[in-house]
């Protein structure tokens, strides 16, 4: 497993933007393949985007497709969300997630709370 930190959240008009990141600790970050999970209030957690740990293949929820970006800096051991035209309906704790494969996750990160205001 490897320990992950969330940065980046706060409070947003809608239409703004944010930019999430999630530093790594601990083992070889360019192993882990990478992603993004949400949960609003009183709903399940649910997939945002994710990165391969190879190709840096990307993957996305259609909620948020064309709006998200997912990038990682392995020198940084850090994996980037950026959030543009943010929607009310993100508003959400924003978990980082890591993993040996890709769509296995064996790591999350404590959350970052993004509330978008109408």
């Amino acid at each position: 497993q490897v320990q992950l930190v969330e940065s980046g959240g706060g409070l947003v008009q809608a239409g703004g933007s944010l930019r999430l990141s999630c530093a790594a600790i601990g083992r070889t970050f360019s192993n882990y393949a990478m992603g993004w999970f949400r949960q609003a209030p009183g709903k399940e957690r649910e997939f945002v985007a994710a990165i391969s740990r190879s190709t840096s293949s990307t993957y996305y929820a259609d909620s948020v497709k064309g709006r998200f970006t997912i990038s990682r800096d392995n020198a940084k051991n850090t994996v980037y969300l950026q959030m543009n035209s943010l929607k009310p309906e993100d508003t959400a704790v924003y978990y980082c997630a890591g993993g040996p494969l890709d769509n296995i996750y064996d790591s999350w990160g404590q959350g970052t709370q993004v509330t978008v205001s109408s």
